[in-house]
């Protein structure tokens, strides 16, 4: 059945998002509806918003959330009504080269699904019955969504979907990046370009994964001052120093495993410049597509330094997700300290407005449910 729900429209590259009525249309075969019972407020929705990701306008918003499954469509076995479910952007047709071979992040049929679902089509109209364009195969940041059951994995539903719905992707890209990425062996010796809410769950990451040294870097004294309480051993504030990766060495003789979780091409040359013999710089951030990287060539072979990409931390969603939550449950990862600020809907464009201000590790969309605000 079809529903009206409000949401978050990104209507034209560089102008701030709308809160709107649209109408979510029941699932087809594959698919599901889910109430949405939280999202998170990512800087990739607001690259969306500037073109940096260059998903066409209008645009719903919003990739990293959590809801219950309200109908199911034809097919579905997987899914029942009540499930709690978290989104996954990434699209995986389980057949290519890449999904048999474990790794549906590099799915080679996923550019098909970037903002519609994988048939190409989208279930979301606006206000005069044009087609609304969704993020990531998700546009989540709306009250209802109605999705493929690929971009959809089932959770425990015992845990605080404010909490679930950051492992769709702020969780899942930091700490994913230190344990499928680069496999942090313990003892290292790591270092964490940028705190935003992707760099706190690296840092997190390689706490849990046993590092000796977690240098947090950032020009934010106030996210240098959260990236301690998530487990940073040092901190280095980049307004203070002439050269970010010479403090980073001083510090600890040559990081093992340097991540960079900003999307510039000036921190990927930092983080790599920051490596020991034998290290490796994970690439974590979304740049802008014309943005460059320049390194020195011959410490490749005569370091034997590693220079690596990590598209939402090497996920296997089906399998991560779950894991990772299972890690929350056991106290060994810090969700609850993740949410910092919570906004009703009506309230995105300060949400947004927040975010770049660095006010939050991160501000999640909370949506009110048959039992009031979702918690």
């Amino acid at each position: 059945m079809d529903r009206k729900a409000k949401a978050v429209v990104c209507r034209e590259w560089g102008q701030p998002v709308q809160v709107e009525t649209i109408t979510v249309e029941g699932p087809k075969r594959d698919e599901i509806t889910l109430k949405i019972g939280a999202c998170g407020v990512c800087h990739s929705d607001q690259s969306a918003t500037t073109g940096k990701i260059p998903y066409p306008a209008p645009l719903v918003l919003g990739h990293e959330a959590a809801g219950v499954v309200i109908e199911v469509g034809e097919g579905v076995t997987a899914f029942k009504e009540g499930d709690h479910v978290v989104s996954s952007f990434i699209s995986m047709c389980g057949k290519c080269r890449q999904c048999v071979r474990g790794r549906p992040v590099l799915c080679e049929n996923a550019r098909k699904a970037m903002f519609t679902l994988p048939d190409g089509t989208v279930r979301t109209k606006g206000a005069d019955g044009e087609d609304l364009n969704v993020f990531g195969a998700c546009g989540v940041m709306a009250e209802y969504a109605t999705m493929h059951v690929d971009n959809c994995v089932k959770v425990d539903d015992t845990i605080p979907m404010q909490n679930a719905a950051l492992v769709g992707c702020a969780v899942m890209t930091g700490v994913g990046a230190v344990f499928n990425t680069a496999q942090v062996e313990p003892g290292s010796r790591t270092a964490v370009f940028g705190i935003g809410g992707v760099g706190l769950n690296a840092i997190q990451g390689c706490v849990t994964a046993g590092a000796e040294m977690i240098v947090a870097v950032d020009n934010n004294e106030k996210k240098l001052q959260m990236a301690r309480g998530f487990g940073a051993t040092h901190t280095v504030n980049i307004s203070e120093v002439e050269d970010a990766a010479k403090a980073v060495k001083k510090l600890t003789g040559g990081v093992d495993y340097a991540f960079e979780c900003v999307g510039a091409g000036a921190v990927v040359e930092q983080a790599y410049k920051c490596l020991g013999r034998g290290g490796t710089a994970v690439v974590v951030g979304v740049s802008d597509p014309k943005d460059k990287t320049s390194i020195t060539t011959l410490t490749l072979p005569a370091d034997e330094r590693v220079l690596k990409g990590s598209w939402l931390g090497s996920a296997r969603p089906q399998y991560d997700f779950p894991r990772i939550l299972g890690l929350y449950k056991a106290g060994k990862l810090k969700l609850d300290e993740l949410v910092t600020t919570t906004y009703a809907i009506d309230d995105a464009a300060q949400a947004f407005e927040d975010m770049l201000a660095g006010k939050n590790a991160r501000g999640v969309i909370v949506f009110e449910t048959d039992k009031g605000v979702t918690q």
